[in-house]
């Protein structure tokens, strides 16, 4: 197992479109062993989902998990509130994401590559990725709620795209001071909070 950097915003890598993999390359030792070190990283850090350009390779590869595991510290009622349900391990190449709908949640978001800090990032509720698995299939995901968030984030990774990109600027918070101030509050109600004081 080896455990790889993961780079932070700031770093030009982020900032490109990754390059789409041969799915010739993806029989190669170099290609397996990328897949492997990132899912070891990812668990390790741990994230939800990791892109080949967060650890320096500008590669449209990503990796995904979310494991039941990181569900023990919510509630039943949390979990339904999100639609967040386990999402066992897996790869995507090349992933191509259609929105299928015009419902957007907004929800708190951190990233790897943006280390101690969480923001409101508002989501499309449902999405359409196609695209390869580590073995060269084809595969097509149809996902909605926490799932959704997931794809979108890891595909914006591949396009130059952080999701302080999209978020509400003025929601940027500590990991610290999300758990303080934020974590049991609604959107709506975090949103009145900071927002601009009236001049």
């Amino acid at each position: 197992m080896a455990l790889l950097e993961i780079v932070q915003v700031g770093d030009p890598v982020l900032r490109q479109r990754a390059r789409p993999l041969e799915l010739a390359e993806l029989a190669t030792d170099r290609i397996k062993k990328l897949v492997d070190d990132m899912r070891d990283t990812m668990r390790a850090a741990p994230g939800v989902g990791l892109a080949a350009p967060q650890i320096g390779q500008s590669l449209q590869l990503v990796v995904i998990e979310d494991p039941p595991a990181y569900h023990a510290k919510m509630t039943p009622e949390e979990l339904a509130a999100r639609e967040r349900e386990a999402v066992p391990f897996h790869v995507l190449v090349n992933p191509v994401l259609t929105v299928r709908t015009t419902d957007v949640v907004a929800a708190f978001e951190g990233c790897l590559s943006f280390n101690g800090f969480s923001m409101i990032v508002p989501r499309a509720r449902k999405v359409r990725v196609e695209a390869y698995d580590e073995n060269g299939e084809r595969v097509v995901k149809v996902a909605t709620g926490w799932y959704a968030r997931i794809l979108q984030h890891e595909v914006d990774h591949l396009n130059g795209i952080v999701c302080c990109d999209r978020m509400e600027s003025r929601t940027l918070t500590t990991t610290a001071n999300f758990s303080k101030h934020w974590s049991q509050k609604g959107i709506s109600e975090v949103r009145e909070a900071v927002a601009l004081p009236e001049s």
